[in-house]
């Protein structure tokens, strides 16, 4: 199918794409667009900073130009450089505005063959979750239809100001959003006056019937001040999009006492005190949509909030811009400025600067087809130099990106398919590192006799699953940590590769193939007494909300994470995990921790200490390891320097930062191809898995557990 997207590199920019239709999933539907609408405000700010240059876009953002120098002090230059252009290399969906035909539904409320609007972007076929779709009324075109979502953005800036019947409300900026604004207000029965510094959209603005002030002829507070007879006015909601602190004042002076002003564009926020505290000015910014927007639960899992506690959510608020369009309060016709086809999408791109244009339509005309034949693009033919070691890759995420795909390239491996859920990521990897087929059916790649691995890099919780249909379609694993979640995964894992004896499996403990510590397990060779070891992880702080902490997707962030450390030590000790304890910081949320210290007594009699800490400086080593045997010490830090301390001497490794991602996998493909034992011995995969598990039980246990390990 064909999608517009946008890559944030400058050299690249706009394109119309063939990319893989989405793969269907519980909650969400899959729409056959007739029509898209393109927003010239929020697109425009989209293509103007794509556009940008590699400066431009640091002056814009230099929150984040902190944040590269921190990340250059802790992992070095090339690390944190593969970062920024991994960055620089996304591409993203445009639009936000899609009428379609439902063709495949997994949601209770809305059928196969019902006409939708959603928040949907400019492609042919689009996914969308059950919260972010309404079913269109019948005496609706689909060229009205269009406008729903962004509709809905200028009703949610009328929600928060609540006007009541007489007021007089302003609204500031008369681009798309501004001019559907003043009409549901009006349609509400309050007083309305619309602030501009355009003739023609002031002109629009009074055929609506309402009056539109010229800002750029006329004083627009000595006007409102007049107008109200020295009150002032009861609401004003910002449209505008200006990087102005003049705005911003004006609104502020024109407002009458405890005015209530309402943001919904985007405008210099250089606030003068004084206007604000003398009048008590209330002011709030405008959340997109409504209630529920950027809530993962609501958006995601389809949780509705109550209607009796949260009457406008953006769903709700979606069907009442309809039925304001059906009722004949809003009308949308007179603000499409052009309607082209998909094909034809330059003629708006190009000219999306223009302070003229107000909407654009894309037509679509594709005609259906079958579905399942368009979730797999052949983008060029593999000509295998061996049938052995042929790759499918699941899942096109940051991982894949920036560590897995450029830590194999030079392998000269051979990758056939890629797999992602939307289409677009693994299309774009596919075409950048020559992959033959880009896939959103992962079950495509299982189907293949020639994929003899299979290299799983998808979020934790698909992790298991993934794992036993691969094994049961006979393919050797590559599975990036965590193995499983939970004691039951890990057992239906150990089982299926029991009866699939053909199959092969490898979890991505990288950790153990840095040269650091392989210099320090092959000098532990000759220590044939027990080994202390004291292992940190500076992990930093992650947002509660993030999928890590949810133990149904991430498993918490010592399954997700930790497990690294524990696998360093179960490589440097040469023994398996035989009991653990652990205690974290504070007394709640226990499971989810990332606070945490931790305990791990070997087999061998080896002891290691493991602190997993989010509370440490960026500025300190990520990651440190020390190892005690024999009078002899070494100090592992952040895998670019190792110290050995022994007798009177003393030694220093230094390299790049180097955690071992690129020996792992060259060898792991290499091992793939000529046969030979595991990488890394099952049991001892199965034995850091299960010892993570231990971790989060001793947490919440209080007490030391012990770890039954296969003889």
């Amino acid at each position: 199918m064909k999608q517009i997207i946008q890559s944030l590199d400058s050299k690249i920019g706009i394109e119309l794409a063939e990319v893989p239709v989405p793969k269907i999933k519980p909650g969400y539907l899959i729409v056959k667009t007739k029509r898209s609408l393109v927003s010239l405000g929020t697109e425009r700010m989209l293509v103007e900073f794509g556009n940008a240059s590699l400066f431009e876009k640091a002056r814009k953002k230099p929150d984040q130009v902190i944040q590269v120098l921190d990340k250059i002090k802790t992992d070095g230059f090339l690390s944190t450089y593969n970062a920024v252009k991994g960055k620089l290399d996304q591409v993203i969906s445009l639009g936000y505005c899609n009428v379609g035909e439902v063709i495949e539904s997994e949601v209770d409320s809305i059928r196969v063959g019902d006409r939708v609007a959603s928040n949907g972007p400019h492609a042919e076929f689009i996914r969308v979750p059950e919260k972010l779709v309404t079913i269109v009324p019948e005496n609706i075109t689909d060229d009205e239809a269009a406008f729903t979502v962004i509709g809905s953005i200028g009703l949610q800036g009328i929600r928060l100001v609540k006007p009541t019947f007489g007021e007089t409300i302003v609204v500031v900026g008369l681009g798309l959003v501004g001019l559907i604004t003043i009409q549901l207000l009006k349609a509400m029965g309050v007083k309305v006056i619309s602030i501009d510094v355009d003739e023609d959209k002031c002109s629009l603005s009074e055929s609506f019937g309402v009056k539109a002030i010229n800002a750029s002829k006329t004083d627009v507070v000595k006007f409102m001040m007049d107008f109200t007879n020295g009150i002032g006015a009861d609401g004003v909601i910002i449209t505008a999009a200006t990087s102005s602190n003049k705005v911003i004042s004006q609104v502020a002076q024109m407002s009458r006492q405890r005015g209530r002003i309402v943001l919904v564009g985007v405008i210099g926020l250089n606030i003068n005190r004084a206007d604000f505290y003398e009048k008590e000015l209330t002011f709030q910014v405008s959340c997109s949509y409504g209630p529920g927007r950027y809530d993962k639960k609501y958006e995601e899992e389809g949780i509705d909030y109550p209607l009796p506690f949260v009457r406008w959510t953006e769903k709700r608020n979606f069907e009442a811009v309809l039925q304001a369009i059906s009722d004949g309060n809003l009308d949308v016709m007179p603000l499409i400025t052009e309607k082209v086809n998909l094909e034809d999408y330059q003629k708006i791109y190009n000219n999306i600067s223009s302070k003229s244009s107000i909407a654009s339509i894309l037509k679509y005309s594709k005609q259906y087809s079958n579905i399942n034949e368009e979730q797999t693009l052949i983008i060029n033919k593999l000509v295998l130099s061996s049938h052995t070691g042929v790759i499918g890759i699941i899942g096109s995420g940051n991982f894949t990106k920036t560590t897995l795909l450029p830590s194999i390239s030079s392998s000269k491996a051979q990758i056939k398919y890629i797999s992602s859920s939307g289409g677009i990521s693994g299309t774009q990897l596919a075409k950048k590192y020559d992959i033959s087929i880009s896939t959103t059916d992962y079950k495509e790649i299982l189907n293949d006799n020639e994929i003899d691995t299979v290299i799983i890099v998808t979020k934790h919780d698909s992790h298991a699953q993934l794992v036993i249909e691969s094994i049961q379609a006979g393919k050797n694993v590559f599975v990036e940590k965590p193995l499983a979640l939970n004691y039951n995964q890990l057992n239906e894992i150990i089982k299926n590769l029991n009866e699939n004896l053909s199959a092969s499996l490898m979890v991505g403990f990288n950790r153990r193939f840095s040269p650091h510590l392989k210099s320090i397990r092959s000098s532990l060779k000759y220590h044939k007494s027990p080994i202390n070891i004291n292992a940190t992880m500076n992990a930093g702080f992650i947002q509660k909300d993030h999928w890590v902490h949810d133990l149904k997707i991430g498993g918490g962030r010592i399954i997700g994470e930790a497990c690294h450390l524990i696998d360093v030590c179960v490589f440097l000790t040469g023994s398996l995990v035989k009991k653990v304890c652990a205690n974290n910081m504070g007394e709640t949320d226990v499971e989810k921790s990332d606070n945490v210290s931790i305990i791990l007594k070997f087999e061998n009699g080896s002891n290691a200490s493991i602190n997993y800490f989010s509370n440490g400086s960026k500025k300190y080593d990520k990651e440190r390891v020390e190892v005690y045997s024999q009078e002899s010490t070494w100090i592992m830090k952040n895998y670019r320097r190792t110290e050995y301390y022994g007798g009177k001497r003393f030694k220093t490794i230094k390299t790049k930062s180097d955690k071992g991602h690129q020996t792992q996998f060259h060898s792991y493909i290499d091992r793939i191809k000529s046969g030979g034992k595991p990488l890394i011995p099952l049991i001892e995969l199965i034995n850091v898995t299960r010892a993570s598990f231990a971790v989060v039980e001793s947490l919440t246990k209080n007490k030391w557990v012990t770890i039954e390990n296969e003889k």
